[in-house]
């Protein structure tokens, strides 16, 4: 008995509107930047389903590639949260306007 596609497909479709929620309606860097990381992972959950389904191993491959890259990026990312937070002393994404004079 196997689980069907459809599951892991409204999984991943519920994991992504949670994470678009998340971007349009928080103001906090970090919820922010988590939410954006749950967008990729429901990207993940996607690859690896169809992978599985259609008997090749090239999205678990990429799935890879995409992991190794977000990794990157969390810690770059939070390296820029952690700069902007020490010189405006807040998370708020209305209030930090480094690219304005």
């Amino acid at each position: 008995m196997s689980v069907p596609i459809e599951y892991y497909l409204i999984l991943s479709g519920f994991m992504f509107l949670v994470g678009v929620a998340g971007v349009l309606t928080r103001r906090n860097a970090i919820i922010v930047f988590m939410s954006i990381e749950l967008m990729l992972n429901s990207a993940n959950l996607t690859l690896v389903t169809f992978s599985s389904y259609m008997g090749n191993s090239a999205g678990q491959l990429f799935v890879f590639f995409v992991m190794t890259v977000a990794a990157a990026e969390a810690a770059v990312g939070l390296a820029i949260i952690i700069a902007i937070f020490r010189n405006k002393l807040t998370l708020n994404i209305d209030e930090i306007n480094i690219l304005k004079w």
